[in-house]
């Protein structure tokens, strides 16, 4: 029997998000909050203020892996929501602000 698109869409980021709280518990992920960054608008935040991001959200294809995770403010974190980096550039010169990191 052939599963739907869907289920094997939402097991495959159910997958994706045990693979998150691994990195989470990891010491690499522990050394990336102690800087106290957030990748999107560059500010500094207590390690306890700072979320796991995906660059590439899981919904969109990506993956939770380090080169795709990064610390994020709760602020920019929920302003990113779904979009792809360069949907979030776009929005934050929409705003005039500076998307660098």
């Amino acid at each position: 029997m052939v599963m739907p698109e869907f289920e094997t869409d939402d097991i495959a980021i159910r997958r994706e998000k045990e693979k998150a709280r691994e990195l989470r518990r990891s010491q690499w992920w522990k050394r990336k909050l102690a800087r106290g960054r957030c990748y999107y608008c560059g500010r500094s935040f207590p390690p306890g203020e700072l979320t796991m991001d995906h660059i590439v959200p899981l919904a969109r294809g990506g993956k939770s892996t380090k080169g795709n995770v990064v610390t994020a403010c709760k602020e920019c974190n929920t302003k990113k929501k779904s979009m792809l980096p360069i949907e979030w550039e776009e929005y934050s010169l929409s705003l005039g602000k500076d998307s660098d990191k």
